[in-house]
Order: C-alpha cells, then sequence, then structure tokens
C-alpha cells in the first residue's frame, strides 16, 4: 500500500452533515452533496472530495457520532439549500494511504497504518482522519485515507 506524509493547504468546503450511526446514512449525505454539487456544475474531473467522520465511534455514542460529506470550493459558494452547510479544512501534515475503495481493504489499511507510524517520527495528530476522493482515482475503484500526523 502506498504511504505518503502529505502536507494538505486549508481550504473552503461545502457539506453535508449526517448525525447518527456511521454507516449507509454516510452514503446518502455524500449522494445528497453530490446531487447538489452537480446541479452547481462543481462535479467535474478537477473535483475532491471527503467523506470526515468528526467522532470516534468507539468513545462517542452513535446516535451522536457526526459525519460530513465535503466538497472543495475553488471560488466562493453560497447555497440556498438549508442542508448544504459552508466551512473550512484547516489542513495540515497528512498520511495519505491509497486503498482500493472496500471495507475490507479500508479495514486491512488501518491494520498497516498505525504499525507504519509507530516506527516513523510521526504520531497521529488531534484532527478528523478523512476519506478523500479524487475523480482519477474514484474511476480506478480507489479513495485515499488522509490520517492527520504531526512531527514528533
Amino acid at each position: 500500500m502506498e504511504m505518503i506524509i502529505e502536507h494538505l493547504l486549508p481550504c473552503r468546503i461545502a457539506y453535508v452533515r449526517q448525525v447518527g450511526p456511521y454507516g449507509p446514512a454516510n452514503v446518502q449525505a455524500m449522494n445528497k452533496l453530490k446531487q447538489w454539487a452537480n446541479e452547481k456544475q462543481m462535479l467535474t474531473e478537477a473535483a475532491i472530495l471527503f467523506g470526515i467522520p468528526q467522532d470516534n465511534p468507539t468513545t462517542t455514542p452513535p446516535e451522536h457520532c457526526r459525519y460530513d460529506a465535503a466538497i472543495v470550493l475553488s471560488e466562493p459558494e453560497h447555497s440556498d439549500d438549508d442542508s448544504i452547510e459552508m466551512g473550512e479544512l484547516p489542513g495540515g501534515d497528512y498520511l495519505i494511504c491509497k486503498v482500493r475503495h472496500t471495507a475490507e481493504d479500508v479495514q486491512q489499511a488501518w491494520n498497516e497504518i498505525i504499525p507504519h507510524l509507530q516506527n516513523s517520527s510521526y504520531v497521529i495528530d488531534n484532527k478528523p482522519v478523512m476519506e478523500r476522493y479524487r475523480w482519477d482515482l474514484l474511476e480506478q475503484h480507489y479513495c485515499e485515507i488522509c490520517v492527520p500526523v504531526k512531527k514528533i
């Protein structure tokens, strides 16, 4: 599995927040975001989408878990749809792991990420882990797990 450190720049995003157990409802949030972005002609080959689980499901009750389906905005955007929120990703250093977009491969990635970090000069930073979706990777059924890190 490919693993590299990448510095992500801060960026403006539009997002749909889903509150409740992680799972199928996350897909619904992403589909709602994609529909909105498609209407705004934002779903191009340059589009970057993120899936951002905001809470740790092992320490947060399922009914309180927050998941944001987000798209990076290339120019200022406004929405008259109350379900579309605007925000900013702060950026920073991330361990980027390219994986096949299946539950099994994402789980296997986590089995490799933790040991990899334990043998590096980085530790996980206190920001949400994200899944990044770019057109070129999606066409090949891949996504990227973005783990926030900081130097020890």
